[in-house]
C-alpha cells in the first residue's frame, strides 16, 4: 500500500471529463480544461509531459485554480508546461503554494484544521510576480480579488475571482456585483472551496463556480470518498461536480433548488514533496463541456 500510494497512484493522472447545462440555449458547446494543485518541482518530467499533451485537447479556455508552485525554482517549468495551453485564453488565481513554499507538518492536524499557514508557517517566500507575469504576458486573465470577461465561440462570459481563501487573501468585496447585462454565464474561480466564497458567487448569480485545493481528499477510503477537505466544504463535494447555492452547507445536491449553480472541484495534479501521497484519489485533469 505504501509503495503504491507513493510510486504508483500520484503518477497515474487521469483526465476526468463533464458535460455541463449552464449555456443559454442556441449557445455553442464550450470546452473548458481545469487544471489545479499541480504542486510542481523542478525535474517531475512524467507529470509535465502528461500536462502538456493536454493541448491536444484544443479546449476553447483554460483555467487554474492555483497552487502550481511546490519550489522556489518552479516557475520556468510550471510555464514550460503550460507552454502551448498559454497559446489558448486562460483564467487564473493563485493558492497558498504559490506564495510560500511547502514545509514538513503532521497531516493528522489537516482532521481539525489546526496546522499554521502561510506567514505564521515560514517566513520564506516564492517568486510569485514571476508567475503572475508569465501567466498574464500569454493573455491570461488574472482573477485574483477581480473581475473579467471574454467571448469564446459567440458566448460571453464574465468570471469573478478570488485570491486565496485559504490565507484569507481572499477580498470577494473588490470583484462583487452582478453580471454585465450581455452575460450568458458568470463564472466563479477559486482556489479554496470555502463556504463564504461559494456562497457570495453563487449569490451573485454565478452559473458554474471551479474550485482545487481539497486534493480530493488525497488519501481517501475506498468506497467511501475523502475525510478531509483542508476547508470547510463537506467532503461529499472533495471532487467531482455537485450543486451549490447560498447557504447549502450540507445540504446533499439532490435537495438542489433548480436555480442552483454547478460546482466543480479538482481533486487536482500533485501534493506537497513532504506529503507525496495518493490513495483511491488519482490526480487529474478536467475537462468541462460547457452546455
Amino acid at each position: 500500500m505504501l509503495a503504491w500510494s507513493t510510486l504508483v497512484e500520484p503518477r497515474a493522472f487521469a483526465l476526468r471529463e463533464f458535460e455541463v447545462p449552464v449555456l443559454p440555449a442556441g449557445a455553442a458547446p464550450l470546452r473548458v480544461l481545469h487544471l489545479s494543485d499541480l504542486h510542481l518541482v523542478p525535474g517531475q518530467r512524467t507529470k509535465q509531459d502528461w500536462v502538456r499533451s493536454l493541448a491536444a485537447l484544443e479546449p476553447d479556455l483554460v483555467i487554474t485554480t492555483g497552487d502550481n508552485l511546490a519550489h522556489r525554482d518552479a516557475v520556468p517549468a510550471v510555464l514550460d508546461t503550460y507552454r502551448d495551453l498559454l497559446e489558448i485564453p486562460g483564467v487564473f488565481v493563485l493558492g497558498s503554494n504559490d506564495y510560500f513554499p511547502p514545509t514538513l507538518k503532521n497531516p493528522l492536524r489537516y482532521f481539525n484544521d489546526s496546522h499554521q499557514r502561510g506567514e505564521a508557517l515560514t517566513s520564506a517566500r516564492l517568486p510569485t510576480q514571476d508567475l503572475i507575469d508569465g501567466f498574464t504576458s500569454a493573455g491570461w486573465l488574472d482573477l485574483n480579488n477581480a473581475r473579467g470577461a471574454l467571448t469564446l465561440r459567440g458566448v460571453r462570459l464574465e468570471f469573478v475571482g478570488v485570491d486565496d481563501p485559504h490565507l484569507e487573501y481572499d477580498r470577494y468585496d473588490q470583484a462583487a456585483g452582478p453580471a454585465a447585462p450581455d452575460t450568458e454565464l458568470l463564472v466563479g474561480v477559486t482556489h479554496a472551496p470555502y463556504q463564504r466564497v461559494l456562497d457570495a458567487m453563487t449569490t451573485d448569480g454565478a452559473g458554474l463556480v471551479l474550485a482545487g485545493h481539497t486534493h480530493g481528499g488525497q488519501v481517501c477510503v475506498p468506497f467511501h470518498g475523502a475525510l478531509v477537505t483542508n476547508c470547510d466544504l463537506v467532503p461529499g463535494r472533495a471532487k467531482g461536480l455537485s450543486r451549490w447555492w447560498p447557504g447549502a452547507g450540507s445540504t446533499p445536491s439532490s435537495a438542489a433548488p433548480p436555480t442552483a449553480a454547478w460546482l466543480e472541484v479538482s481533486a487536482g495534479l500533485g501534493a506537497s514533496p513532504y506529503s507525496p501521497f495518493r490513495f483511491a484519489c488519482r490526480p487529474e485533469a478536467t475537462l468541462l463541456t460547457l452546455v
